[in-house]
Formats: structure tokens, sequence, C-alpha cells
């Protein structure tokens, strides 16, 4: 067992919870995500960032794209909510992205990550999740620029090996990062719209 830092935003009267999985090289203070939470905050959704690997771990490369470490980590963060009164009873979704989505899925189908309610990834690679995307069952919605060919590739690729219900939606100019205007607030909107229709289906 270590110790992780993270933020847990509970809005009042929150109805679902979302736990956020960085990518590589990033950590809970990635400024992308903190915008989607942002808007998932206002849009009534209690959220969680944290870091997946302690300052030591994540020194080591390897650690990095360790997806079932990181993937256990985030099956762990997911049982703490359950203990924690604010959150307790909350319906749970992930949002991952680059190797945080492949952690995402391999989070959803341990026991301890169960009981997700919905996944989404941002210019993720699922395809790291290797023989666990199968087992997926959480509904999963891959977000995609359209000018990241290589990973929108892989995305396409992963979503052919998800037997539950998925979606890939493609942003048309958007690179890896969602840095072009419009970008992120178009998978901000996205994910919130994915998120309501599977959190909270009766809103």
């Amino acid at each position: 067992m270590v110790d992780v830092d993270g933020d847990l935003v509970v809005p009042a009267e929150a109805s679902a919870i979302v736990v956020f999985a960085h990518g590589s090289g990033s950590s809970r203070g990635s400024p992308r995500n903190r915008q989607v939470a942002a808007a998932l905050n206002d849009a009534g959704f209690a959220t969680l960032l944290f870091d997946l690997l302690t300052d030591d771990e994540a020194q080591d490369r390897a650690n990095v794209f360790d997806i079932s470490l990181l993937g256990s980590r985030l099956s762990a963060a997911a049982l703490w909510l359950r203990s924690r009164p604010e959150a307790a009873g909350l319906p749970l979704g992930y949002f991952g992205a680059s190797t945080g989505a492949a952690a995402a899925l391999w989070a959803a189908t341990e026991p301890d990550g169960g009981g997700v309610g919905a996944i989404v990834s941002r210019g993720g690679r699922p395809d790291l999740a290797g023989d666990r995307l199968p087992l997926v069952q959480a509904p999963t919605l891959l977000i995609v620029g359209g000018d990241d060919q290589d990973v929108l590739a892989l995305n396409r690729q992963a979503r052919a090996r998800i037997r539950c219900q998925s979606d890939l939606i493609v942003i048309p100019g958007a690179g890896h990062l969602f840095e072009e205007p419009g970008a992120l607030e178009q998978v901000a909107v996205l994910a919130a719209t994915w998120f309501v229709r599977y959190l909270r289906p009766d809103t």
C-alpha cells in the first residue's frame, strides 16, 4: 500500500463521480484534465484527480507504461471512494487520457474496480489494455483528434475488440493534446454527455 496525492471535488447534490487517470509523464495537475474536470463539476459531477505513481515511482519510465500497476492504483482509488461519506453510493465513471485510458479499461475489469458505469478516453491508448478489452462491460467512449492519425488507428483497432456499448468520436483538426481552440471544450461536452447518459440515466 502506498500513499499518493489527490484532489476530490464534490459539488452540492452531486449525482455521480468521475475518477481521472492521467497519461504518461503527467500528474493530477494536468491542465487538460483539470479543465475537463471543472466542466464536469459544473455539470453536477464529483471528480477525483490523483497521482497514479509516487514521485519515486514516476522516475522509472517502466512504471509509466505498466498498465497493470496503473490500473491497480485506479481500482484502489475506486475502492477508497466507496468508503468516503461524500462519495459513497455515487455511480462511478473513469476518464482516462493517453496511457490512463488503458489503466481505466484495465481497472474496470478488476473485482475492486467493478461497478464502473461508464468510461471516457481522451487521446487514449486503449490498445495497451490488451486482453482486458473484450472483458470491459462499462459503456466506453473513445475521443481522438483527427490529426492524431497513429493514435486514431490504434483506437479503431481497440474498439473492434470491445464487446460492450462503445463509440469512437473524432474531433476534426485536433491533435494528440487537443490544444487547438475549442478542441478541449468539445471533449468536455462529449464526456459530460456520455456520463449523463450512462451514470445519470434518469436525468
